[in-house]
């Protein structure tokens, strides 16, 4: 029988199926047909391949009917990382290369776009799309050289990087690996040689002046992954503040970088040979970005947004109200739920989006009010009002974190006797905050206290009885709605990770109600701070 079957993998947003390639090459009326739900750019694989196989490895079967079959049918599969699998099946199929056998192909998995040549060239997804492979319990990998690096990051997986589809046949037949060309590199490439990657690597909170009550608001979202919104005149520093929380967030854990890495890789944006990536990553689009910019998606292939890249990072919307309607509302997702999904047509692709987002505004277009006075501020109340009618009511309930950041004084040695701390003393105690609810959770599908349900708070984790009564006061007087109650429990747990302390109590309720509070009139003041740190 002319038949073989070789599988490689397609991605469904972040998510990898595995793919079996059938092909078929039986006598009949000589042509090619590619079945499977294929798009455009996998229906011209058949001239892709088939210049490839008659350049590299010998006669394509062209006197054959030749069908191919991307099973299973029903899943829509669109790029071009399909031309390998492709390839090796039509050669095992085709009786003309018998050294090439249908059983050479058992228990690999291909990825790679073929050039006219033979030759491989890289394709975004190979990380995502071989850790689908392990789990399927595919050990063996061929990618394009380039990529073998990062395939190699999953463990267990044995890999191949191959330059051309002549060295793929000889490994499988187990012959002498013939010579090749260096494989092409990936076609983007950035045009300047300094594009302020590493701005931000000596940023450290020990720069900022004073701020104590926006420095602990900043510690609390950290440790426990809460949205933050930073309200102040322009120049007050929230641009400052929002650009150190990276240095005060902890490593990747293996798992975490596992996962960032993979977005990035299906992006197209992880670089060559920079292994897993470690830190959080830092995000900060324009405002004049796009919703499929921040959100995800595009035209053809649905790619993941700077919100999915941001996983496990720092999510910056500086000038949140100058963002497009479209981008506010759609933020709403993210904010609840930890993860975003994107419908095109048939295609649907939902990412991951578990960022620590951080919003800043001023207080009004111009901004320079400032007080009861509104400083040098030349708005308008209407216009005013206007500005910051664009935070929707559903956004706004969905920031757990409201700071005003108000006009500092300059800091001399003479007038303050104390340094302000360091960004490595404020992780110190973001990490062991984390490590706590770590243990706590290390038995559930989350990690951070941003994200436990609220019903699952209430039944395994309880504030202390006066605690929850302050919280539920507020909710009589109309203060709180029921989302913002689960979100200041949430806070009061963070709070007293922050302390140590092993359940939320009245005070830490407090603070968390403060913290919560969207009035400037109740910000947290500093001797809250004080009293949470006792």
């Amino acid at each position: 029988m002319a038949f073989a079957t070789a599988r490689t993998l397609a991605l469904r947003g972040a998510d990898g199926h595995v793919i079996d390639v059938q092909v078929d090459a039986s006598p009949g009326v000589p042509a090619t047909t590619m079945v499977g739900r294929v798009d455009k750019s996998l229906s011209e694989a058949r001239d892709r391949v088939r210049m490839a196989v008659n350049n590299d490895c010998g006669p394509w079967p062209a006197t054959k009917r030749v069908t191919i079959l991307l099973s299973p049918a029903d899943l829509p599969k669109a790029g071009t990382h399909y031309d390998l699998a492709i390839a090796v099946a039509v050669l095992a199929a085709d009786k003309k290369h018998e050294e090439l056998r249908a059983d050479h192909l058992t228990g690999w998995a291909f990825i790679g776009e073929l050039s006219v040549s033979g030759g491989l060239r890289p394709v975004p997804g190979v990380l995502p799309m071989v850790i689908a492979a392990a789990s399927h319990g595919i050990d063996r990998v061929f990618v394009p050289e380039p990529q073998a690096a990062e395939a190699a990051l999953v463990p267990g997986m044995t890999v191949f990087g191959v330059r051309s589809l002549a060295q793929v046949v000889a490994v499988l037949r187990g012959v002498e690996v013939p010579e090749a060309p260096p494989v092409v590199g990936p076609s983007a490439s950035p045009l300047a040689t300094w594009r302020g990657e590493d701005r931000l690597d000596g940023a450290d909170l020990a720069d900022l002046d004073g701020l104590e009550d926006v420095r602990y608001a900043v510690e609390v979202a950290a440790a426990g992954g809460h949205p933050l919104m930073l309200v102040g005149p322009r120049g007050t520093g929230k641009t400052s503040i929002a650009e150190r929380i990276p240095s005060i967030l902890p490593d990747l854990t293996v798992e975490q970088s596992l996962e960032v890495s993979a977005l990035h890789s299906v992006a197209g944006t992880l670089p060559d040979g920079s292994g897993l990536l470690r830190r959080p990553p830092w995000f900060a689009p324009h405002p004049s970005a796009s919703a499929a910019s921040v959100l995800g998606g595009g035209t053809g292939r649905v790619r993941p947004g700077q919100v999915s890249l941001a996983h496990h990072g720092v999510l910056f919307l500086d000038e949140f109200p100058h963002f497009r309607a479209d981008v506010i509302e759609a933020m709403r997702q993210p904010l609840e739920s930890g993860e975003v999904t994107i419908a095109r047509g048939e295609e649907s692709a939902t990412y991951p989006a578990r960022s620590l987002v951080v919003l800043a505004a001023n207080p009004c277009p111009c901004g320079n009010f400032h007080g009861l006075s509104g400083g040098a501020c030349e708005c308008s109340q209407v216009q005013r009002a206007h500005y910051l009618r664009k935070l929707s009511g559903p956004i706004v309930d969905r920031v757990d974190i409201w700071m005003e950041v108000r006009p500092q004084a300059r800091r001399t040695s003479s007038a303050w006797g104390v340094a302000p701390e360091s960004s490595e003393d404020v992780r110190s105690r973001v990490t062991d905050a984390r490590a706590r609810q770590a243990h706590r959770y290390r038995d559930r599908p989350w990690s951070l206290n941003a994200s436990v349900p609220g019903v699952v708070l209430d039944e395994c984790w309880p504030l202390d009885p006066d605690a929850q009564q302050a919280i539920d006061d507020e909710l009589a007087a109309g203060r709180l709605t029921r989302r913002g109650l689960t979100r200041v429990q949430r806070l009061a747990w963070t709070v007293a990770d922050c302390a140590g302390a092993t359940r939320p109590g009245l005070e830490a309720a407090r603070v968390a109600l403060a913290l919560r509070s969207s009035d400037p009139a109740l910000s947290l003041p500093a001797r809250v701070i004080a009293m949470a740190a006792s």
